[in-house]
Order: C-alpha cells, then sequence, then structure tokens
C-alpha cells in the first residue's frame, strides 16, 4: 500500500513538473527555433535557385586596428555566399581614402589568399563614401553585365545605407552579416599588401573639409566620369537621414 501511494506521488509530481511554466517556455523556444532554422533553409534555398549576379562589399581602411575585425569579417561573410553558390561574383570597393593603401585591392589579396577564384572578383577603386561604394559598383556591375545585385556587408553599414538604397537604388538586395555562419576566430592570412599601396596618397581629412565629407557621405560628391546617365541621375536627398 505504501509503495502505490509513493508511485502516485511520484506521477502528480511528473504532471506537475511538466505543467509548469519553465517548461512551457522551453517548448516555445525550441519551437520558435524550429521555425526559425525552418526559415532560413526556406531563404537559403530560394537564393541558391536564383543567385546574384555579383555582391558589392565597402572597403574599410586598411592598417586601422579598429576596423580589423570589420574588414575580416566581411571578406569572409563574401566567401561564404561565394563558396554557398549565393552569389557568382563578388565586387570589392574602396579607394584609398584614410590610409595609402586601396581599400577594394587589399580585400580582394586576401580573398585570394583565401582560395577565391580571382577570374570572379573585381575592384571598384574610386568610392571614398559608403554611398559612393554603392554607387560606382553598381555602374562597374552593369559594365560587366550583371543583373542581379546585393550589397554584402555588416548589420551597421546595412542601417546606415538602407534608405540611400532604397530610394536611389531599390533594386539591390541587403544581404545582412550572420555572424554564426563566418569562424571570426579562424586563422587569417598575412599578405604582402604593396600592390594596393598608392604613391599617390593624401588623407580625406585633408583634401577635404568636414562639410565635404558630409556631402560626400550623402552621395553629393560623384563625379558623373562614366556614360551610363540612369545610374548617375539618382540622387541622395540633401538632408535624407542614415
Amino acid at each position: 500500500m505504501r509503495q502505490v501511494q509513493m508511485e502516485l506521488t511520484k506521477t502528480r509530481t511528473m504532471k506537475c513538473s511538466l505543467s509548469t511554466p519553465a517548461v512551457i517556455s522551453c517548448a516555445i523556444v525550441l519551437l520558435c527555433s524550429f521555425n526559425k532554422t525552418a526559415k532560413e533553409s526556406e531563404d537559403l534555398n530560394k537564393e541558391l535557385s536564383n543567385p546574384y549576379d555579383v555582391i558589392i562589399v565597402p572597403g574599410v581602411p586598411y592598417q586601422k586596428r579598429s576596423m580589423k575585425m570589420v574588414l575580416k569579417a566581411r571578406i569572409l561573410w563574401a566567401k561564404y555566399l561565394f563558396e554557398r553558390g549565393i552569389t557568382k561574383n563578388i565586387i570589392f570597393s574602396g579607394a584609398s581614402v584614410y590610409t595609402p593603401y586601396v581599400e577594394s585591392k587589399v580585400m580582394k589579396i586576401y580573398a585570394d589568399s583565401l582560395g577565391l577564384p580571382t577570374k570572379n572578383i573585381f575592384c571598384e577603386e574610386e568610392a571614398e563614401h559608403s554611398t559612393e561604394n554603392v554607387f560606382y559598383s553598381v555602374q562597374l556591375a552593369k559594365e560587366q553585365g550583371f543583373k542581379r545585385i546585393g550589397l554584402a556587408t555588416d548589420p551597421y553599414q546595412a542601417l546606415l545605407l538602407g534608405r540611400y538604397i532604397k530610394n536611389s537604388f531599390p533594386e539591390i538586395e541587403i544581404i545582412t552579416i550572420k555572424y554564426e555562419n563566418i569562424d571570426m576566430k579562424s586563422k587569417w592570412p598575412e599578405i604582402n599588401a604593396e600592390s594596393a599601396f598608392s604613391e599617390s596618397f593624401v588623407s580625406l581629412v585633408k583634401r577635404e573639409n568636414r562639410f565635404k565629407r558630409l556631402k560626400g557621405t550623402m552621395g553629393m560628391n560623384i563625379i558623373d566620369n562614366k556614360k551610363d546617365s540612369s545610374i548617375f541621375f539618382r540622387r541622395v536627398p540633401l538632408f535624407a537621414k542614415y
């Protein structure tokens, strides 16, 4: 009889524990995780069936300690998207802005060192601001005959460029870095960046005052030195917020 009572008590305890809020919460978390994974798989399958012709990857200053991890993340993300077949080509974008090294060339040297095929990597070497990364890279992409274009970058820059892209280049899709898909602790190659060094370098800070740099950030310093006027006349509103 005592053993039967003990079994009944045990059963009631189990029922009780299974109905606690903690267990319900765990079930909800697991369900949400499953739905998220299913959605990500669905999105990936969609991207694989219709890959980008090219992704634009904005550059960052080379040999600037504060930007080291940003540089690594953007290159690894571009590598991930290419190796997974989500994009067919990569445009690295950026001039020598704050250091004597052309940002796009440095990124290409890293990409070569990581095993990405040179024939699928392009350098845009004019951009000195984020908006120009997009503007000049779109020109280059169209010259190469690329149609479906993505911008691959970190969440912070994606937020800054969101309105500009929406207003000026709505056909471009932003592909924000998913840090869980790249290994930021992976060994990083040592490179020789001599070929990216600009002998004529003068820092942007010395060439432009604060007002002109602000205009550049807003896309107002862009010079029409290309033939595609349909791109040239896509301007950013002077008082747009980024």
